[in-house]
C-alpha cells in the first residue's frame, strides 16, 4: 500500500490535468479488468465483476486530481503571473518549488522582497497577484520559449516516511483514496463494484457529477482525505480529527448529510473488527458525495477518509496505519454488501 501511494503522489494531476494520473491507474487497472471507460470530462470508470452479480448497485468513488496553479501570461522580465487551482493557502506556497507544463519546467512561487515591504503589508497575507513564478528565464521571449499561458504547475515534493508511522508527500488527497481501490481491483470481489476515479474535485466536484450520472448507483463509498487541524495552536473543538486514531466516518461535512444506515453500518464493522475510527469533531469541508447524491433521483452516500495535516498544500502528512485501515475497512463493507444480497 504504502509503496503504490508513493508512486501515485509522485504523478503530477492538477484538475483539468489529470492525464498522467489517469494513464498510470488504467494501466493498473488493465491488469485485473478488461475495459475501462474514460468520459468527456475525463473521469475513468471501471467496473469489475464479483462472487454476486448486482450491476451496478455499488460504487466507490476517489478523485484522481491535486491543487496546484495555472499560468495565466508571462511579464516583459520573464516571470510567469498565475492562479491557483483548487483552493490553495496563499501563506504556504511563497518559495515552494513548483514544476510547469508536461515538459516539467522547473519554477520556484516568489513575492517581493520583505525588506521592500511596507509595515502594513507584512501584517497581511499576499493576495495572488502579489505572486509571481521564476523559472529563470532572461525575458519574455526566453519564457515563452519553454512555457505558455494555460500551462498547469504542479508542487514539488519527495514522498517520504516520516517520524513514526507518518507518510509525507503531495496530493495524498486523493491518491490515498485512488491507492485503495487499486488495491481492492487487484482482489477477487465478492460483488459486482464500480470504481470512478473522478476529475477536477478539487474545483467544485465538478468529474462527480458525470461519472454519478452514468453509473447511476444504488449506493456509493467515497474514499477521500479529510482536514485534520491536530495542532498546538488550535483549541480541542476546533480540531476535526487527527491521524493514527484510525478512519474518519463522516455523518456530516459542509456538504453532505450522509446515509445514517451506512454511517452506522461502517462504524459497526469498524468496532466489531478492531479498526480504530474517529468521526469528524467539527462540520466542515465536503467531497464528491455531494454532487452523487443528488444525482437523479437521489443516491445513498457514505465517506471514509484519512485525516490529513496541511491538506492542500506542498506537503500533507498523514498516517500509513490510517490508509491500511481505510482498505481493511472498505473491504469489510463490500463482504457486508455482498451479504445483505443474501438475506434479500
Amino acid at each position: 500500500m504504502l509503496d503504490l501511494l508513493k508512486e501515485l503522489c509522485l504523478l503530477n494531476g492538477v484538475s483539468g490535468d489529470e492525464d498522467d494520473v489517469r494513464s498510470y491507474l488504467i494501466q493498473r487497472a488493465l491488469r485485473s479488468v478488461d475495459r475501462v471507460g474514460v468520459d468527456s470530462i475525463g473521469n475513468l470508470t471501471v467496473f469489475k465483476q464479483g462472487k454476486k452479480s448486482t450491476g451496478n448497485k455499488l460504487m466507490l468513488c476517489a478523485h484522481m486530481d491535486e491543487v496546484g496553479i495555472i499560468v495565466t501570461r508571462i511579464t516583459d522580465e520573464g516571470f510567469l503571473k498565475f492562479d491557483f487551482v483548487g483552493g490553495v493557502d496563499r501563506r504556504v506556497a511563497i518559495g515552494k518549488p513548483v514544476v510547469i507544463g508536461h515538459d516539467q519546467v522547473p519554477g520556484v512561487i516568489g513575492l517581493k522582497a520583505i525588506h521592500l515591504t511596507t509595515k502594513e503589508e507584512r501584517k497581511k497575507t499576499p493576495k495572488t497577484e502579489a505572486l509571481y513564478i521564476d523559472i529563470g528565464a532572461k525575458d519574455r521571449e526566453t519564457a515563452e520559449k519553454l512555457v505558455e499561458p494555460g500551462d498547469y504547475g504542479a508542487f514539488l515534493c519527495q514522498p517520504e516516511e516520516l517520524g513514526s508511522g507518518f507518510f509525507k508527500a503531495k496530493a495524498i488527497d486523493d491518491r490515498a483514496g485512488c491507492a485503495v481501490m487499486l488495491k481492492l481491483l487487484e482482489e477477487d470481489l465478492p460483488l459486482d463494484v464500480t470504481f470512478a476515479f473522478t476529475a477536477q474535485e478539487e474545483v467544485g466536484t465538478r468529474g462527480a457529477f458525470g461519472a454519478a450520472f452514468a453509473v447511476t448507483p444504488e449506493i456509493a463509498l467515497v474514499l477521500e482525505t479529510t482536514t485534520a487541524a491536530d495542532l498546538p495552536s488550535v483549541e480541542d473543538h476546533r480540531r476535526v480529527c487527527a491521524p493514527g486514531r484510525g478512519p474518519v466516518i463522516s455523518y456530516m461535512d459542509g456538504a453532505t448529510i450522509y446515509d445514517r444506515e451506512l454511517f452506522e453500518t461502517l462504524r459497526r464493522l469498524s468496532e466489531e473488527n478492531g479498526i480504530p475510527w474517529q468521526t469528524k469533531e467539527y462540520i466542515a469541508g465536503g467531497n464528491d458525495a455531494r454532487t452523487i447524491q443528488r444525482t437523479k433521483a437521489g443516491v445513498r452516500v457514505a465517506a471514509v477518509s484519512a485525516a490529513v495535516r496541511y491538506l492542500h498544500a506542498p506537503a500533507s502528512v498523514g498516517s500509513v496505519a490510517d490508509f491500511e485501515n481505510m482498505l481493511k475497512l472498505t473491504r469489510l463493507f463490500l463482504n457486508e454488501m455482498a451479504q445483505r444480497l443474501d438475506e434479500e
